[in-house]
């Protein structure tokens, strides 16, 4: 029996573009946590693909596609597993100044491989 991986290594590729296009990825390749956790668009166009990834991925390794109320970002945890077969994710703290109170949280950068 083959592996999904190599079955529909096409389809698992059209999928990780789909998240790259819905991340809107900043000049450097990369994502602000807190705009990311308060865009909701954004998450539910990643949740919104959980039946194709279902479909083309191997669900043993994705926690949030098998149940996603495990996860606290089930959303974030979908581009993680997703993104990794072409893009390393790093990620670095980051300050954000909102109507003068500046609040800390992580950039997430993707490094193609």
């Amino acid at each position: 029996m083959k592996l999904k991986s190599e079955m529909y290594k096409q389809e698992q590729l059209e999928i990780m573009n789909k998240i790259i296009n819905i991340l809107q990825l900043d000049n450097d390749n990369g994502i602000v946590l807190y705009e990311f956790d308060n865009d909701k668009q954004k998450q539910g166009q990643i949740l919104n693909l959980i039946p194709e990834i279902r479909k083309y991925f191997s669900l043993s390794t994705i926690t949030s596609i098998r149940d996603p109320t495990i996860p606290k970002r089930p959303y974030l945890s979908i581009v993680k597993h997703i993104t990794k077969l072409e893009y390393k994710m790093l990620s670095c703290d980051y300050k954000l100044k909102i109507n003068n109170n500046e609040i800390r949280t992580k950039k997430y950068i993707f490094v193609k491989k």
